[in-house]
């Protein structure tokens, strides 16, 4: 069995591959190339072809290649997407001109409101017709006007669009106008991408639904196509194997789709970093763990607690400042990474990011004609990496562009030294993604003290130890490959779909026929889901189901995630509802009012279908401390302080368990850069994952 996973970001694009198999020694093999941000997937075929020719084996040996990908996400990010049309109900425009009537800073006279000046669907493509359904049963009050749609989509196919989204006031009750709306446009645009909102997110509030099924009709063509140009180079490149697609929920799904609904790709990419961050955790016998990805454009934050990911609240599930009602995992993203650019703005105020360099032309010290100074150039600067081990060697990087550019942007400005200007670009830069680090724990009642940091990335095992001392975490691991540790996490993940429906059940008074609509509703939706597994070849001893039910109190504005019980929702067992939502509501807001009503608003079921997990062989114990075996040579390294102190480099692929790196160290490896401050030392635990911590000094 030959498994690949490929994590694309913004600077470098990461591959492992797994070899595992009857007769055949477990082996894993990583490998990173540039990304190629015009077509990522002319990036991702390389490193799969390349990394093949690493491990010995034939492209068309690979059974399976597992992708995570920000070609959703900088699409919004960047509004390079469809134009699309709309047809909805009469009276319903502008629900996504008006959204919610809130300005995301209130007292602001400057801040855009991007879903009125950059609209995911231009007015005059929002079109109406006559229709209504009517709450709380969805009965048709006014039929839909077949004529009305049929001059619509013609209006649509003038305009040349290839992109319609079919949304109606109430369609999650009664799915009955917005399918006969859909089966009219496909007759009149047959190769446009049509999306209905009941299949895309079949839930209350008009506005998020609008909005999401806007979302997935505006990435959907280009996202789409990307896949299928995947799917084609990989094929042309003799690889035949079955691909799958990461998504924001952290598990993954199928090409088709993946293609249909890639509003659940939208954070594709960083998911994979979380997931390998809890596999590395488990490995390490920890269960609390703060996990920060810094590649070369981005810096991504998430918090795992016993062992649990963290699912975004429905409230916060947003990119862009838009709203889309799919479940994410709880990561918030920065703009910091060692190609984020350090400069003065026009009012002289020194910032680092969220501009970044990114691949082309990346960092000043990388030769390609960057000018300005990165994070990456003050760590040359500082001497934290090496030109002969920056990639392993296999990227070229020139010390003396480095300090130039820092000399010329920001130390003569600043009337600095070369080393005060680059220090300050690091103290910069940490303080950034120390106050992200503090919004996604501490802000949501996480209490950094009592977890680990963990920093991978290629960047963040040289920032770990520093964001550790900022946030007071208890300590910092380094995974084993930290550079492609997203990667991984992508051959960690499991098959997983999810499917919604809106219900209004008051828990504590629900009535036989409240149960009867509940057990009804989660029996459908289970029907759906196993129908997808079964879609996708997955054997039916292997289908698991877990119900969720999404509540609030009474009157409340938002829900929280509740556990189900297992079986069917009775008047026995509906309390294992209502105490688990009081304690996430006790978790996110402090409190919780146990004598007050719950209202289950939303069900939900996730249908999975468990993957081989990655597995790591043990290394060889060697008890040693400062191993003169694994040290490569010494050179001096400006710290945190200041202070210039010779320090040596260790080879990390000669560190064996139990060893003992005590600082001041580099640990250095193909992937990343491991800084091992001065009164500090780092542990290898069993995989070669390295625990470091301040040293314990006798008598203090």
């Amino acid at each position: 069995m030959i498994r690949v996973g490929v994590d694309v970001g913004g600077t470098f694009t990461d591959i492992v591959l797994e070899r595992t198999g009857a007769g055949v020694e477990q082996s894993i093999f990583v490998h990173k190339v540039a990304s190629t941000p015009a077509d990522q997937s002319v990036g991702v075929v390389q490193g799969v072809v390349e990394i093949c020719k690493i491990a010995g084996v034939s492209p068309g040996a690979i059974d399976m290649v597992l992708h995570g990908t920000t070609v959703a996400t900088n699409m919004v990010i960047e509004r390079k997407g469809a134009d699309v049309g709309m047809i909805t109900t009469r009276g319903f425009r502008d629900i996504l001109h008006m959204a919610r009537h809130k300005r995301p800073h209130n007292f602001s006279l400057q801040f855009d409101v991007p879903w009125q000046s950059k609209p995911l669907v231009k007015r005059r493509n929002r079109l109406v017709v006559d229709e209504r359904l009517m709450p709380p049963t969805g009965e048709i009050e006014t039929p839909l006007a077949l004529d009305q749609v049929e001059a619509a989509a013609q209006l649509f196919k003038q305009r040349g669009l290839k992109s319609v989204i079919i949304c109606f006031l109430f369609s999650f009750l009664n799915n009955t106008h917005e399918v006969q709306a859909r089966d009219i446009v496909k007759r009149v645009l047959p190769d446009a991408f049509i999306c209905c909102s009941h299949e895309v997110v079949n839930v209350i509030r008009e506005y998020e639904r609008f909005s999401t099924t806007a979302m997935n009709a505006y990435i959907g063509p280009t996202t789409s196509l990307y896949l299928k140009n995947l799917e084609n180079r990989l094929r042309e490149s003799g690889v035949n194997a079955k691909v799958r697609i990461m998504q924001s929920n952290g598990g993954i799904s199928t090409v088709e789709n993946s293609s249909r609904r890639p509003v659940g790709l939208l954070l594709s990419g960083p998911a994979g970093g979380v997931i390998g961050g809890r596999w590395t955790g488990e490995a390490c016998k920890t269960r609390n763990v703060i996990t920060i990805d810094v590649g070369g454009t981005s810096a991504d934050i998430s918090v795992i607690q016993n062992g649990e990911l963290r699912i975004k609240n429905p409230r916060d599930t947003e990119v862009a400042h838009l709203p889309v009602l799919v479940p994410m995992i709880d990561i918030d993203a920065i703009g910091a990474g060692g190609g984020s650019v350090a400069y003065l703005d026009p009012g002289g105020a020194f910032r680092v990011g969220p501009r970044s360099a990114g691949a082309d032309p990346g960092p000043a010290c990388y030769g390609k004609g960057g000018k300005e100074p990165a994070v990456t150039d003050a760590q040359v600067v500082l001497g934290r990496l090496d030109p002969e081990h920056f990639l392993g060697g296999n990227l070229k990087i020139d010390p003396s562009l480095a300090h130039k550019a820092i000399e010329e942007y920001v130390a003569k400005p600043l009337k600095l030294s070369v080393k005060d200007a680059a220090l300050g670009v690091l103290r910069v830069v940490n303080h950034n993604m120390a106050l992200a680090i503090n919004a996604n724990s501490v802000a949501k009642g996480i209490d950094p003290r009592n977890f680990t940091l963990m920093g991978f990335g290629g960047a963040g095992p040289l920032h770990a130890t520093a964001l550790a001392e900022l946030i007071a975490a208890k300590d910092v691991i380094s995974p084993l490959h930290p550079g492609i540790t997203a990667a991984m996490g992508l051959l960690l993940t499991e098959l997983q779909y999810e499917f919604t429906r809106s219900v209004l059940v008051v828990a504590n008074k629900a009535t036989a026929e409240d149960f009867a609509a509940v057990n009804r509703i989660i029996a459908d939706l289970t029907a759906e889901a196993r129908a997808q597994l079964i879609a996708d070849g997955i054997a039916p001893d292997k289908h698991r189901f877990t119900s969720v039910a999404e509540c609030r109190y009474v009157g409340q504005g938002f829900e929280l995630r509740a556990a189900m019980p297992d079986g069917p929702l009775t008047s026995e067992n509906v309390k294992t509802v209502t105490k688990s939502f009081y304690d996430a509501h006790k978790q996110v807001y402090g409190h919780a009012f146990e004598d007050q009503l719950v209202e289950i608003i939303t069900l939900r079921v996730v249908g999975s279908a468990a993957t081989e997990t990655l597995k790591l062989p043990d290394l060889a114990r060697g008890d040693r401390i400062n191993p003169v075996a694994a040290e490569l040579y010494i050179r001096d390294t400006v710290f945190d302080d200041g202070q210039s102190v010779p320090t040596p480099r260790y080879d990390r692929s000669k560190l064996l368990a139990e060893d003992v790196v005590i600082g001041p160290a580099l640990i250095v490896q193909h992937n990343s850069t491991t800084l091992v401050p001065p009164d500090y030392a780092a542990t290898v635990l069993s995989h070669g994952d390295l625990r470091i911590a301040r040293r314990q000094v006798h008598g203090s």
